[in-house]
């Protein structure tokens, strides 16, 4: 959140009064859902910038949450990479991972904005399930879109959500992962605008949705600034890696090293079975300028803009498209993005827990094989955003062992 400092961001990586940065995001959206996002874009900045949000939100984060979250110098990982490889842990956060800095701050925005319904998507289950804990917590209703796929991959979730009071809806649609579920779950919202809040989990849809997950998730580099120069004495590492779907934890990692050209930026996505294989959700490869869910971004599509179903072995970075802000830091190149393999992402969880006793999840396990492409130095400081744990990726884990 931390609205002082993003005051500060140079323009060319803050939405304009549109929300487009550069030639991305904006908001294309139904009529039915104009008077909703009218709403939200005229009071947003004022009601998170308000004594009492942010009393109740920093609160929640350090009573609640469990922030700060620490950022561990993972030595055995640095001895076997040349460098001083740090471990920014997302996955200790209640929840298990980044999503719960988001849906803190929305449900919040939600209860000043009057809404009593609260609907979400999720693909990996772990936005999911941290919207269900915050209505829990708010004693609001909750309903969460999951597709069909990724509700039997990630069944551990569907558990969790529906212990903690949710309504958990399949989706029957499409490829039956993340995408369909947003679409579902904006089609809830054309149906019941009047009464329902959105809770968007990643840096994607109309505008304000990516700046304001943003704000919320910029808690991540918040921290990661103070804590590497309480270890290091410096507060600007060499290099800030990330996993990119629709770049919600990516956003968070990277927002207050934005300006701070030193810094390299290095989001990683999902090449699932390879670039070339037509399984793979690396977007900024095989993208183009389209519009989904409600902004313009590269979006996985065929050349008359149907959309082309994704793949990876990760459910939260199986989406065919990007953020908008992450869309504009890869057309500038401010950020440098990477890919990384199934195969590649699990063999990199696998090490880190052999490593560091430490099971991330695979959507973190593409950023953590990133390391091998990278050309490090002894000297050099390398901070990498374990978005989540693993425990709901055991069964994909225990097969690749076998396998093995």
């Amino acid at each position: 959140m931390n609205g002082e400092k993003a005051a500060n961001l140079l323009k060319e990586f803050q939405p304009d009064e549109n929300g487009f940065y550069g030639r991305y995001g904006g908001a294309f959206i139904p009529e039915m859902l104009y008077a909703n996002i009218e709403q939200l874009k005229s009071r947003y900045l004022d009601i998170i910038a308000g004594a009492a949000f942010k009393k109740e939100y920093f609160s929640l984060l350090k009573d609640y949450v469990g922030r700060p979250t620490p950022l561990y110098l993972a030595q055995r990982l640095s001895a076997h990479f040349g460098a001083s490889v740090f471990l920014k842990r997302e996955d200790l956060c209640h929840t298990g991972a980044h999503k719960i800095n988001n849906t803190i701050g929305q449900i919040l925005l939600a209860g000043h904005l009057g809404k009593k319904r609260i609907i979400a998507e999720t693909g990996a289950g772990q936005h999911g399930v941290a919207t269900a804990t915050v209505c829990a917590l708010k004693g609001l209703q909750c309903v969460v879109y999951m597709g069909e796929k990724d509700m039997a991959r990630q069944a551990p979730n569907v558990a969790r959500m529906k212990m903690l009071g949710a309504e958990v809806i399949p989706v029957m649609s499409g490829s039956k992962t993340l995408k369909d579920a947003t679409n579902e779950a904006i089609r809830d919202w054309i149906g019941n605008a009047k009464d329902t809040y959105y809770l968007i989990g990643s840096v994607v849809g109309p505008h304000p949705y990516p700046d304001m997950v943003a704000r919320f998730q910029s808690i991540i580099s918040d921290e990661i600034r103070k804590q590497l120069h309480e270890q290091t004495g410096t507060s600007l590492p060499d290099y800030v890696l990330a996993c990119v779907g629709g770049g919600s934890n990516a956003a968070g990692a990277f927002y207050h090293f934005l300006d701070d050209r030193q810094v390299q930026l290095i989001a990683v996505e999902a090449a699932g079975h390879g670039i070339t294989s037509g399984k793979s959700a690396a977007t900024t490869q095989l993208g183009t300028d389209g519009i989904l869910h409600g902004s313009r971004s590269l979006v996985m599509q065929t050349e008359d803009g149907q959309v082309v179903e994704p793949h990876s072995i990760s459910a939260g970075l199986d989406y065919p498209g990007i953020g908008p802000l992450h869309a504009h830091l890869f057309e500038t190149g401010r950020a440098k993005f990477l890919h990384a393999t199934d195969t590649e992402s699990v063999a990199a969880c696998i090490q880190l827990a052999r490593m560091e006793g430490i099971i991330p999840a695979l959507e973190s396990g593409h950023a953590l094989a990133a390391l091998a492409q990278l050309q490090l130095k002894s000297t050099d400081k390398v901070v990498i955003c374990l978005s989540g744990r693993g425990d709901k990726d055991m069964e994909n884990f225990a097969l690749e062992m076998l396998n093995t």
